[in-house]
């Protein structure tokens, strides 16, 4: 499937305030993160939680259920109105623009958003409105799809939109190796900051099943087909269609839930980054 460019993916603003197109549906379909992530996060207390880049409130939520107090900060009005009505609070801003007003948090969170976030800005910001001891934590959902679903969105979108900012890649590999880049981006702009220590890498493992009608529904809130026009989103949507019916119109989606995560010092740390082997598999489902 396809990420963004991985020079300066922040810069792609375009991209990144395109997402409330269709905010509903983008609540609706996207998937959702694992509860051990989350659990994790939270580490057995009900911390403040700002979420950057909250889009619909689907990671919010996540928190709240928690016990957390959460607050959003997200770029595009619809989808901080849709977040809204869906009993998140937030703010319309990017995060380096966002006045944080003196107050603190005790986590700094960033579920599929953090690419969008210059990642040194990003982080020194997350450190000074962090509490001591507070953590920075941001995520990616990397799915592992069959080849034959990947083959046909990689061959429909290059042919319908062959100037995108978006990387399409249709080889077989492991599920992160295409967020490998903002991963890296996300553990050096941690490093580089004062005031965070070294980061380190959890990762989360799971599944889920999707029907052709589900996985339809989920594609278009892509940023790869958000801007483009309806006649070439249809022509790229027709052809995974197909892919899908030739697996019996439905497939498993292998994930991956990737944080990148650093606590917040009193003087920054400076260490290299570590991977964490955590893991944490949910049982398989269905969606749609």
């Amino acid at each position: 499937m396809p990420t963004i460019s991985r020079n300066e993916p922040h810069r792609h603003r375009q991209v990144a305030e395109s997402f409330g197109v269709d905010a509903e549906r983008y609540d609706r379909a996207r998937p959702r993160y694992p509860e051990a992530l989350v659990d994790r996060i939270v580490d057995g207390g009900a911390p403040a939680v700002l979420d950057v880049g909250c889009g619909t409130g689907i990671a919010a939520r996540r928190f709240r259920a928690a016990g957390c107090e959460v607050l959003g900060v997200e770029p595009d009005a619809r989808m901080a109105q849709e977040a809204g009505r869906l009993g998140i609070t937030s703010e319309v801003a990017t995060f380096e623009d966002w006045d944080p007003a003196g107050r603190r948090y005790d986590v700094v969170a960033a579920g599929q958003a953090w690419h969008w976030v210059d990642p040194v800005a990003g982080a020194a910001k997350a450190a000074r409105v962090l509490r001591p001891g507070g953590r920075l934590a941001v995520f990616w959902n990397a799915p592992e799809l069959p080849p034959a679903v990947t083959a046909a969105f990689a061959e429909a979108y290059r042919r319908v939109a062959p100037d995108s900012p978006m990387a399409v890649s249709a080889a077989p590999g492991k599920a992160e190796e295409g967020y490998r880049p903002l991963l890296d981006l996300a553990a050096d702009g941690m490093r580089r900051a004062d005031g965070l220590d070294a980061p380190q890498e959890w990762r989360f493992a799971w599944e889920w099943t999707y029907t052709r009608d589900a996985w339809l529904d989920q594609l278009p809130t892509q940023g790869s087909l958000t801007r483009l026009p309806a006649e070439r989103r249809a022509e790229v949507l027709a052809a995974v269609g197909a892919a899908v019916d030739t697996l019996g119109g439905t497939f498993a989606a292998r994930y991956a839930t990737i944080a990148v995560t650093a606590r917040a010092t009193d003087g920054g740390g400076r260490a290299e980054a570590r991977r964490d082997p955590g893991h944490a598999d949910t049982p398989r489902r269905t969606h749609g």
